[in-house]
């Protein structure tokens, strides 16, 4: 399955219109947006962007965009995945937008996540893809741990604008889609093995 994953809009349309020019030069099944799809709101900018993407979309909200936008994702074409497990051609996709986990949501996150697992999350866990612009790792701790346990193949983030790009561990693939400064996200594609081509 080829996947075209992104993050960090901020409200922009020109940054939409990358997507929208990727989707018809790779042509993928799924679309897959990191969060930050506005700057601080209002929830209709979420809805009209989404609502553009002509390929089925999972979608969760970032730190800044405001409790509206998480409502204008669910009103929108797109799917939330935030704290669910969607499933798509047999591949299980787990969602944590925002960018503070509580213990309920560790509890619940760890319980859908397996080793065949795709984690969608807005922040990079800590120590991947998180060089924020001082050199400082700036990913989420308490997600780092959850990686660790669960061991999901692929992690797909954005947050830190600085430090797209990809890093392989022993278990697992994290892809920082950033479109915050000079990336344009990632083409991946899931089969027996993962690829990663990043974009821009």
């Amino acid at each position: 399955m080829k996947i075209l994953v992104v993050a960090d809009f901020h409200g922009s349309q020109y940054r939409l219109n990358i997507v929208l020019e990727n989707i018809k030069k790779y042509s993928p099944e799924l679309v897959i947006v990191c969060g930050d799809i506005t700057q601080f709101g209002p929830g209709e900018v979420a809805t009209n962007f989404l609502n553009q993407i002509p390929v089925e979309t999972f979608a969760i909200p970032g730190n800044i965009d405001t409790s509206d936008v998480t409502e204008a994702i669910d009103k929108s074409k797109a799917k939330n995945i935030s704290l669910k497990k969607l499933e798509k051609n047999n591949i299980s996709f787990v969602g944590f937008g925002g960018d503070s986990i509580s213990q309920s949501n560790i509890r619940l996150i760890e319980k859908l996540l397996d080793e065949k697992s795709v984690l969608v999350s807005h922040v990079p866990p800590h120590g991947f893809q998180d060089k924020a612009f001082i050199g400082m790792h700036a990913g989420n701790k308490d997600l780092r741990k959850i990686v660790d346990k669960c061991k999901p193949r692929l992690v797909l983030c954005g947050h830190i604008h600085e430090d797209p790009g990809y890093t392989k561990t022993n278990n697992t693939i994290v892809v920082n889609c950033s479109m915050g400064k000079r990336g344009e996200g990632a083409i991946i594609e899931i089969n027996k093995s993962i690829t990663v081509k990043m974009l821009g």
